[in-house]
């Protein structure tokens, strides 16, 4: 196994632990909450969580994914681009923008739906490490 697949498996098994915390405990923490604590609590944690350790980890992944598939481990690579990048990307963020432009009417819906994305974003993550590290 080369450096980079390493370093791609252990990235994508960071992001699979943070995926995991929040579907196992962040976010049924917050569903315990009153729907206004609830939801300023989630608009901090998304404030918070743009550091540059997040990001470089969030992006570096991709990036090591994306060499990956064209090293031609692509089933590990394209499960994470698509499974955990692309649709924190395309369903989370938009969810994250909209939590912060609406009033807690919405946090029932949000909680429920950004929920089971994040639990498909965990199971990618894990799905990729694995397959990663079989070399695949």
């Amino acid at each position: 196994m080369g450096t980079i697949t390493l370093i791609a498996a252990t990235a994508t098994g960071l992001m699979a632990g943070l995926f995991f915390a929040f579907s196992v405990a962040v976010m049924p923490g917050l569903a315990d909450l009153p729907a206004e604590q609830a939801r300023a609590a989630m608009r901090r944690i998304n404030v918070r969580i743009q550091n540059p350790l997040f990001l470089l980890v969030f992006l570096g992944t991709a990036v090591l994914c994306g060499i990956e598939v064209f090293q031609g481990r692509i089933v590990g690579g394209l499960i994470y681009l698509a499974g955990s990048f692309l649709l924190t990307m395309f369903v989370n963020v938009p969810m994250n923008n909209r939590l912060e432009r609406t009033d807690d009417a919405y946090w029932p819906e949000y909680l429920r739906t950004w929920t089971i994305w994040n639990h498909v974003r965990a199971v990618a993550s894990i799905a990729s490490t694995v397959i990663l590290l079989l070399g695949f």
